[in-house]
């Protein structure tokens, strides 16, 4: 078959999928059973994968059911909807306990209490009241902006739309899960692969009489921005909840330690099956709420929770092929090749061999048979080979020392920590020279946690980089639409709403200019830092210029591996090619102070020492939320050393000669307003 029959096939199945689609939802009438329907999607997606130059924007691995309206509005929640980090055995457990219990300076003994719930697989929403009444909701979207889906989620039962309840918050967003009961989702002849595919495609339909017809439910179980609440912990919350009219988890518990938590979740786990809808783990949270805001959050999940999944899934298939991925730092990641197979609901045709080592040690070649996991949202990845099923005239699969895409040679670094040679291989290509780390660059410069632009995904960026419509991160403001419009899958509309998202996002906040660049050791929080310490983008066009990389070092959490990155970032001339295009084309703003009107305005700290009864990581936010600055250096710039028990002597000495005001933690509090 030739590439243009190959072409016209795979279109004849898109347009089959469109047809489809078009009799469920707009005439209630499908035309194909939900088998057939599952067998045309694997095509589809089986072709893509094999022939490359075969793109569509209705490809159903760009849509989740229905195609949803490019109408719903973009809101800004009040208080971003984090993700929780996840855990997968005891001793994940034990540390995220151990980082709470040192966060908070806790002795050993001390028993930290936690409200235990099951954590549903359905769609987080947001349900904004104003005086009691349901004003608007919201999906998570990308955890700081959601789509107004309020029309739809008013057509849930489960959702009071008033509520007169005497002690309900003035103002207060209950948060909570959206689902499909595995017996709902038997009897609504869908033609979903699972309940949450049903409830997600249901919930973000333009017309909410389509969403009224399925049968949604929705227990709450947190909430984002409150006024006037006076509750003290999770599991009182929860109590309040149900007064107030929600449905809440009937399994909620509260338990301490870690062995007790090991138990809830093998009986849920063995029970998970009686449950009348599906749940992937179960989510630990500490129940005191001063505690809660004392922990605050890390760049992307908060301090104070977990979810710990259940048992990871597996099954057998046969490697087909190993292939090389690169990525944006020039990683080289060896991934299986695998017969599809069924793994937990999900097809999966591909595992992850993680690196060179991982090959060798456990031998790993095509025509292996092997055992494939997939845990949680975890990418799947070969556990072990089966050696008495391997063939005989078999080879052992040779890491390539030259980029497969550049030619560039493959180096492994030597981490000065470890004072061992990283497990993973990179290409040696800096900047934009190697197609493969261009085209992931440019993938993360668009992400959701970078510029966020809407439409604009990694297939796009692959298309248009073969079509030589981008090259640099600077081409995506300067497109060609007249030539977009005429490209197939695309036309004057999708052309022109391309175009409106990508200027609507010519003004980000310097922190997430920063991550998009894509410097390797800066992710998101590296990125907050060197921020809020540099102030302004004009300062960090500037670093090479002033020769102040260096005074990054005063950045706590900042240190030589990541200042030797900022420097290699720096020396390349594409990379300063593209912020100079970039300066000109954006308007990049400071990065939001937590408070910037707070005590400790202006004022910069270094802490030495042990604190009393509280971490130094508590005492770094504390400083920050009122303000404050955190150096790692006492130099001319350092205004207060805060010291505790057993001082670097060196420091105090330094700070003495250089008149720097030296405090104890008493007078650190006095300042803040607050006593010891």
């Amino acid at each position: 078959m030739n590439k243009k029959n190959i072409k016209e096939n795979y279109l004849k199945k898109i347009r089959l999928i469109q047809k489809n689609n078009f009799h469920y939802y707009n005439k209630d009438k499908p035309i194909i059973s939900d088998q057939e329907f599952d067998i045309l999607k694997k095509d589809i997606i089986s072709l893509e994968n094999k022939y490359q130059f075969l793109k569509s924007d209705q490809s159903p691995t760009k849509t989740v059911g229905f195609k949803p309206s490019k109408n719903f509005q973009k809101i800004k929640h009040k208080v971003p909807m984090l993700s929780l980090g996840n855990a997968f055995n005891e001793e994940d457990l034990n540390i995220f306990e151990k980082k709470i219990i040192n966060f908070l300076s806790l002795r050993n003994i001390d028993i930290i209490e936690y409200s235990v719930e099951p954590k549903i697989d359905g769609i987080s929403a947001s349900l904004i009241y104003d005086n009691g009444e349901f004003t608007k909701g919201l999906s998570r979207g990308d955890g700081t902006e959601g789509e107004d889906i309020t029309q739809n989620l008013k057509t849930i039962n489960d959702i009071p739309l008033k509520i007169t309840a005497k002690n309900f918050p003035k103002k207060i967003d209950i948060r909570g899960e959206v689902f499909i009961e595995n017996n709902d989702f038997k009897s609504i002849n869908d033609k979903f692969a699972n309940p949450r595919n049903a409830a997600s495609g249901s919930l973000r339909q333009k017309n909410s009489i389509v969403t009224s017809k399925i049968p949604l439910k929705f227990i709450a179980y947190t909430y984002g921005h409150a006024e006037e609440m006076n509750i003290d912990s999770q599991s009182d919350f929860l109590k309040n909840l149900r007064t107030w009219g929600f449905k809440i988890n009937p399994f909620n518990k509260k338990i301490s330690g870690i062995k007790n938590l090991m138990q809830h979740h093998k009986n849920l786990e063995e029970k998970r099956k009686e449950i009348a809808f599906d749940i992937d783990g179960v989510v630990y949270k500490v129940n005191d709420f001063n505690l809660q805001k004392r922990l605050g959050f890390a760049a992307n999940a908060p301090r104070w929770a977990i979810a710990h999944k259940f048992s990871a899934n597996s099954s057998i298939s046969e490697i087909i092929n190993i292939e090389i991925q690169i990525g944006r730092t020039g990683a080289l990641t060896p991934v299986a090749k695998i017969k599809p197979v069924n793994i937990g609901g999900v097809i999966v045709s591909n595992a992850t061999l993680h690196n060179e080592d991982e090959i060798i040690r456990k031998d790993i070649r095509v025509g292996d048979t092997a055992t494939v996991e997939r845990a949680g949202d975890v990418i799947p990845h070969v556990i072990s080979v089966d050696l008495k099923k391997r063939p005989k005239k078999s080879k052992k699969f040779i890491f390539p020392l030259i980029c497969p895409s550049c030619g560039s040679n493959t180096v492994k670094d030597f981490n000065e920590i470890t004072k061992k040679q990283d497990a993973v291989r990179r290409c040696i290509s800096e900047g934009y020279d190697c197609e493969k780390i261009a085209i992931e660059k440019i993938k993360h410069f668009v992400s959701k946690e970078a510029f966020n632009i809407d439409g604009f995904g990694k297939k796009i960026v692959e298309n248009f980089w073969s079509l030589k419509l981008i090259k640099l991160p600077q081409d995506i403001f300067n497109l060609n639409y007249d030539k977009i419009e005429t490209l197939e899958g695309w036309g004057k509309l999708s052309a022109t709403n391309l175009k409106y998202s990508i200027e609507q996002k010519k003004k980000i906040s310097l922190d997430r200019f920063i991550y998009s660049l894509g410097i390797r050791h800066i992710g998101q929080e590296n990125a907050k830092l060197v921020a809020r310490h540099l102030k302004t983008a004009k300062i960090f066009f500037k670093l090479p210029d002033n020769k102040n990389i260096e005074n990054l070092l005063n950045i706590d959490g900042i240190g030589s591996t990541q200042i030797q990155s900022i420097k290699k970032f720096f020396l390349n001339k594409t990379n300063l090619k593209v912020l100079i295009e970039l300066e000109k084309n954006l308007k990049i703003e400071n990065i939001a102070l937590i408070n910037n009107k707070g005590v400790l305005k202006n004022k910069s700290f270094l802490l030495t020492g042990k604190l009393n009864g509280i971490s130094r990581a508590e005492a770094k936010s504390l400083i920050e939320q009122n303000s404050g600055k955190i150096i790692s250096n006492v130099n001319k710039k350092l205004d207060y050393l805060i010291i505790g028990e057993k001082p670097t002597t060196k420091k105090v000495n330094t700070a003495t000669e250089l008149n720097i005001r030296v405090i104890d933690q008493k007078e650190l509090m006095k300042m803040l307003d607050k006593t010891s």
